[in-house]
């Protein structure tokens, strides 16, 4: 099967086209977005693994239900998600880029001075987060925020 063009891909991610659904559905279904795969626990969610599920507009979920695929790609599942059922909200998560008690580089950098250390995140943590770090050194507990790269930034930009 052909991959479709890039402007169709975006429009797919964002809920604006419908996928191949089969029989005819009506105009007025709520489109939302499934797994086509079982998705375990700490998988990324890619787009193919997705496709756009009709549900009637009286659909109602035990859950809040993410509404766009676009809101799950690139996230991970935080537990397991079945083919064919809406994904609550709260079964994705953003990806991990700090991972508690795992060595971890601090970094303070403020009027040109650097500092660097090692320190043990006290929990998981996502780009932009802010989250408690012990100072492997002084054994002491700072409060730092997830840069892109995985360190750890400390006090001020």
């Amino acid at each position: 099967m052909p991959s479709p063009s890039p402007a169709r891909r975006l429009a797919l991610l964002a809920g604006l086209a419908p996928l191949a659904l089969g029989p005819a559905r009506a105009a007025d279904d709520l489109m939302l977005p499934v797994p086509t795969v079982t998705v375990y626990p700490g998988d990324v969610i890619r787009e193919p693994m997705l496709r756009l599920q009709a549900y009637p507009r009286t659909f109602r979920a035990r859950a809040a239900v993410i509404d766009a695929p676009l809101a799950m790609v690139g996230r991970t599942a935080r537990r397991m998600l079945l083919p064919g059922e809406p994904v609550p909200v709260n079964a994705v998560d953003d990806p991990r880029l700090v991972s508690r008690g795992a060595p971890t580089q601090m970094i303070f950098e403020e009027n040109g001075l650097v500092i660097t250390a090692v320190g043990a995140p006290l929990q998981n943590g996502g780009l932009g987060e802010t989250i408690r770090v012990r100072n492997s050194d002084t054994g002491r507990i700072v409060l730092g925020t997830v840069m892109a790269d995985g360190r750890i930034r400390i006090g001020g930009l």
